[in-house]
């Protein structure tokens, strides 16, 4: 695995496992908890998100040219998926567990169909494109990353 893919894709994989503790809560119907694994999860999806959005994609777009493309594909799903993280977290907070499992169960579903995207299409085209500025981007999306 490339560097960028590589980085990235290790950070999704944090990001699934603060948002399995959060399941975990929920499945304890402890709302204390829950709610508290959720906002860690969603700091780390933001972080993530911010990393993508401020840093590699303009990297990505300046040096290939492409805006309209993948890019602007995946700040879409971002939004998207701001709202149901915003959605999940006002359930825990009503202690609507019901509520909150169909908001995760949508979640989960555009999480896995978009982390595919960026791991199998978008990160290694990055890494093909910013081969020679792939350690300074590392440093900087690893201190993005590194916020949450």
């Amino acid at each position: 695995m490339t560097a960028i893919r590589s980085l990235m894709t290790e950070d999704h994989r944090h990001c699934d496992d603060l948002f399995a503790d959060a399941e975990l809560a929920v499945g304890k119907k402890d709302s204390q908890a829950a709610k508290a694994c959720f906002e860690h999860f969603q700091q780390a999806m933001l972080a993530h998100f911010d990393a993508e959005e401020k840093t590699l994609f303009p990297t990505f777009e300046a040096k290939t040219g492409m805006s309209m493309g993948p890019t602007q594909v995946m700040r879409m799903e971002h939004a998207q998926i701001r709202v149901l993280m915003d959605e999940a977290l006002q359930a825990l907070v009503l202690n609507q567990f019901d509520d909150y499992l169909g908001y995760a169960d949508t979640l989960v579903i555009m999480m896995q169909q978009h982390n595919m995207k960026e791991e199998n299409m978008l990160y290694p085209m990055c890494d093909q494109h910013l081969s020679g500025e792939t350690p300074e981007l590392l440093a900087r999306l690893e201190t993005e990353l590194n916020v949450a």
